[in-house]
């Protein structure tokens, strides 16, 4: 019986243990967004613009994953920003996350008419997803790509954006 017990204890700890572990999905306005992306360092971001909805973006997630992965110990952050509603955030944003295992920083934008802030974000974005943006501050660079990534294509934008 003594045996018993850590397996049981262990088994109610489990779910625990995992969802402490389970990315969090943070909902944030824009100026949020826009501090975030605004910050006087030399941190290059990789943000992407993506919803769960979206066939391109979800094909594209597992690049953004790997680079996340391939340049972690860099100056490099990826965020991962959800175009899904609000409420779905628990219906479909967070078990999404879950169930494909994101690394990288998520945050759901929580902006009713994007058609009122998608020119602060870049005013060559037309609004379709998906849609990517690179930059570094301190550098004065900026790149956008309104496209799908591939693994290579993705890699490549990168570095030639951190030359």
């Amino acid at each position: 019986m003594q045996f018993l017990k850590p397996l049981v204890l262990s088994i109610f700890l489990l779910p625990t243990a995992i969802s402490s572990h389970a990315q969090q999905v943070a909902v944030i306005k824009l100026p949020e967004l826009e501090k975030r992306l605004s910050q006087p360092n030399d941190t290059t971001y990789i943000v992407n613009f993506w919803a769960t909805w979206c066939a391109p973006c979800i094909k594209e997630l597992p690049s953004f994953e790997q680079v996340n992965a391939a340049y972690a110990k860099q100056k490099v952050k990826v965020l991962l920003v959800s175009m899904d509603y609000a409420s779905q955030l628990d219906k479909k944003v967070k078990p999404f996350v879950l169930k494909r295992g994101l690394k990288s920083e998520v945050v759901l934008l929580n902006e009713p008419d994007p058609n009122s802030w998608m020119d602060r974000v870049d005013k060559k974005w037309s609004g379709a997803l998906p849609f990517t943006l690179m930059l570094n501050n301190q550098k004065k660079k900026r790149a956008t790509f309104e496209h799908e990534f591939t693994q290579a294509e993705l890699t490549a934008q990168l570095q030639k954006f951190l030359q």
